[in-house]
C-alpha cells in the first residue's frame, strides 16, 4: 500500500497545487477538471458548501472571481493513502493571496476525498476550515 500511496501523491499533488494557484489567480478551470463530474460529489469549505455536481459548479466559479492573485501555495501533507480506487489526503494548504482585493496570508486544514474514474484520479470531496485567527480582521479568506 506505501506505493501505492506513494504512486497517488507523486500524480496529485502537483495537480493540487495548481488547481489552488490557478484558482488564487482567478482561473477555475484546473479547479473544474480536477473535480469529478459524477455524482456524489460533496464540498464542506470555509465558505462555501454544497452537493452534486450541478451544484457545486457554479460556486467554484463564483468563488474564483474572489480572488486576483498568488504570491505562493504550499500544501503540507499530514497524511494521505490510496487503495484501488480511493484515495485521500489531509493537511495543511499555507497560501499568500489577494482575497476580494485585500491581501491575505492563511493557513486552511483540508481532506480531499478521491475517486479514480476511468485511470484519473478526481476529487470528490473536500472539507476545509481557517485554523485559528491569522490576522485577518476577523475575515477569512471565505467570508466577504
Amino acid at each position: 500500500m506505501q506505493e501505492e500511496t506513494a504512486a497517488f501523491l507523486a500524480e496529485i499533488l502537483p495537480q493540487q497545487r495548481d488547481m489552488t494557484l490557478a484558482l488564487h489567480k482567478g482561473d477555475v478551470a484546473p479547479r473544474i477538471a480536477l473535480w469529478s463530474h459524477r455524482d456524489p460529489v460533496t464540498l464542506f469549505g470555509a465558505h462555501i458548501s454544497g452537493a452534486g455536481w450541478a451544484g457545486l459548479e457554479p460556486k467554484f466559479r463564483q468563488e474564483a472571481l474572489r480572488f486576483t492573485g498568488s504570491d505562493g501555495f504550499e500544501f503540507e501533507v499530514v497524511a494521505a493513502g490510496a487503495s484501488g480506487s480511493l484515495a485521500y489526503t489531509a493537511g495543511l494548504e499555507h497560501s499568500s493571496a489577494v482575497v476580494d482585493g485585500l491581501p491575505a496570508v492563511y493557513t486552511m486544514r483540508t481532506t480531499h476525498l478521491y475517486r479514480r474514474e476511468e485511470g484519473i484520479w478526481r476529487i470528490i470531496h473536500r472539507h476545509s476550515d481557517l485554523l485559528a485567527d491569522q490576522g485577518l480582521g476577523g475575515r477569512t479568506p471565505g467570508s466577504r
